[in-house]
């Protein structure tokens, strides 16, 4: 599980790092840099899917790329930037369970001559003692890979028989937890449609969902908790859900079933149902994404039922080892997070008189703790407090008088 992103010149970051946690939560204003962070995830995702690094800026197939010109990826008047994941291993689905250590780090040019290359690369990884997978720098020559590439993918897929099982056991773990980072912005209408025969993942904007979620309702330990959350978030008695195929296309289409009889396809349920539905069904799978990014996760949901989703994620992501990254402007959201989630709130604001960014945990505010109390998170965020206070700080945790 990724404990930690740096990004070094990437986009508004000069040199930055977001600490996460099992619920991790993301303020700012307005073009402060909370996408930019989505797109540093995008960009390590990109890696988990074996594409170039041309593939993964300007995009491939159903794959859209990161947002902005070629030449926006590094910060303004740099032609490198880098960034570096920590991330824990774990040999159980808690993150209580015994974990290696990982690092992996990437640093890539951009030029109009070659493009993007990869200048330096490197994965290592600490159970016990401290070793390197492999390292490669910018006067590496060896002929096994492509500099246009990330290194990770062609690690694994040479043929090289003195390299050790563990060596290459940490590499695949880190490749396929690259790969399954989730990303989710559900649209209604593509969360209304029908899904096709043999899919049973949830898309990056609520494609398939009813088949994700009938994935989650085979398991008879699951379907039930799921229709417990549905109920705890309208006012429907719901019974459960149904799954009815097209006989013309065998296509599936979800139904929400109350205990009145009463059917409600998604056709005619709230935006806000479905968007909680989607939720549930990447916190809920059996084979659950290692990490799931959300902007603006309060977009829906009434203020009223924010604190079951707060507690739908504190709970699922305890009990699965994972992550939810999530953006949001909801000072309602903020005012109902525990202890826990509170500490891995971020502060993600643009400095006065420059394009830079700064990310700072929301702990390393002047007083926050004794603020919290007295005003509460919502009442600092409409206020501008944070904001206010890092003005002052600057981001130098020795000027917090």
């Amino acid at each position: 599980m990724i404990t930690s992103l740096r990004l070094r010149d990437f986009k508004n970051f000069r040199d930055e790092r977001l600490s996460i946690g099992p619920f991790t939560v993301i303020v700012g204003a307005n073009a402060s840099g909370k996408s930019n962070i989505r797109d540093a995830f995008r960009f390590i995702h990109g890696i988990g899917k074996g594409y170039t690094l041309a593939e993964i800026v300007g995009g491939v197939g159903n794959w859209a790329g990161l947002r902005g010109a070629v030449n926006e990826i590094a910060r303004l008047g740099r032609t490198e930037f880098s960034l570096h994941v920590r991330m824990k291993q774990h040999h159980g689905l808690k993150w209580s369970s015994p974990s290696t250590d990982v690092g992996y780090f990437i640093r890539v040019r951009y030029s109009k001559k070659d493009a993007f290359r990869v200048m330096e690369e490197r994965l290592e990884c600490e159970s016990g003692t401290e070793r390197t997978i492999y390292e490669i720098d910018q006067k590496d020559k060896a002929e096994w890979f492509s500099r246009n590439q990330p290194i990770l993918p062609q690690f694994l897929h040479r043929k090289n028989n003195d390299e050790s099982f563990q060596n290459w056991e940490v590499a695949r773990q880190t490749y396929e937890d690259f790969s399954r980072i989730c990303f989710l912005n559900p649209l209604p209408d593509q969360m209304r449609k029908e899904s096709f025969p043999g899919t049973d993942h949830l898309g990056e904007s609520g494609e398939d969902l009813p088949a994700a979620l009938e994935k989650v309702c085979i398991n008879q330990k699951r379907g039930p908790i799921l229709s417990e959350w549905i109920q705890e978030l309208t006012p429907m008695d719901v019974a459960g859900l149904a799954f009815r195929q097209n006989p013309l296309d065998g296509r599936t289409q979800l139904v929400i079933r109350e205990r009145s009889g009463r059917e409600i396809s998604a056709y005619s349920a709230s935006d806000g149902t479905l968007r909680f539905l989607a939720i549930l069904a990447v916190l809920l799978d059996s084979e659950a994404a290692p990490i799931c990014i959300i902007e603006e996760i309060e977009n829906g949901i009434h203020p009223s039922r924010l604190h079951l989703l707060v507690d739908l994620i504190e709970t699922q992501t305890t009990k699965k080892g994972m992550s939810v990254i999530a953006t949001t402007h909801s000072p309602n959201l903020l005012s109902t997070l525990g202890k826990k989630a509170f500490e891995n709130v971020s502060v993600v604001f643009r400095l006065d008189d420059t394009d830079d960014a700064i990310i700072r945990p929301i702990v390393d505010l002047p007083n926050i703790k004794s603020l919290r109390k007295s005003q509460g998170l919502g009442r600092l965020l409409t206020g501008n407090w944070m904001e206010t206070a890092l003005t002052f700080t600057n981001g130098k945790e020795e000027d917090t008088e």
